[in-house]
């Protein structure tokens, strides 16, 4: 006779066997997973947005500190001379033009605004994710450091999408 040994769970007297597995603690979203997925494509778009006037926010630096140079739009010179669009030496500190709109101060003002709106769209995300503050706090340096927010932002979007889909209803809530 051919008997199949049975494998019995070890007992708390003998710790030969493999140990006990804990289930992994159920995943809780603060959402459904229709407002995280709407989340996390606000926070896409604003991700690059923010990443691209980064970018053009260190072009205007390099311009303005190793060029003493701004780009000016409109305006005219001291000599009376209409000035169309180019770069404007600001020897002392004094623009020579008069009118126009200043392009350099314009990408300073709109890189920071879209960079609050970046971080609120940070929060939302981070919220409804239920994730740590370091998390946060990683996602928001993503405008701060040039080139990082669209390498922060595709492990983002990655992760979000795949812990959505591994936890179809831990969005479930109501």
């Amino acid at each position: 006779m051919n008997k199949e040994a049975t494998p019995t769970a070890p007992s708390a007297k003998d710790p030969s066997g493999p140990p006990a597995v804990k289930a992994a603690p159920k995943r809780r979203f603060g959402g459904t997973p229709a407002q995280i997925l709407s989340a996390l494509k606000f926070y896409k778009y604003l991700a690059y947005a923010t990443g691209v006037m980064l970018l053009l926010l260190v072009v205007e630096l390099i311009i303005r500190y190793a060029f003493s140079s701004v780009l000016v739009a409109g305006g005219t010179d001291t000599a009376g001379a209409a000035h169309g669009f180019g770069l404007v030496n600001i020897d002392g500190g004094v623009m020579p033009i008069t009118g126009g709109v200043n392009l350099s101060t314009t990408v300073l003002i709109v890189h920071g605004w879209m960079y609050v709106i970046y971080l609120i769209a940070d929060f939302r995300l981070w919220t409804l994710m239920r994730w740590p503050f370091s998390r946060l706090v990683l996602i928001a340096l993503g405008g701060v450091v040039p080139f990082l927010s669209f390498f922060v932002e595709a492990k983002v979007h990655k992760e979000v999408v795949a812990e959505v889909a591994a936890n179809p209803k831990a969005g479930k809530r109501y």
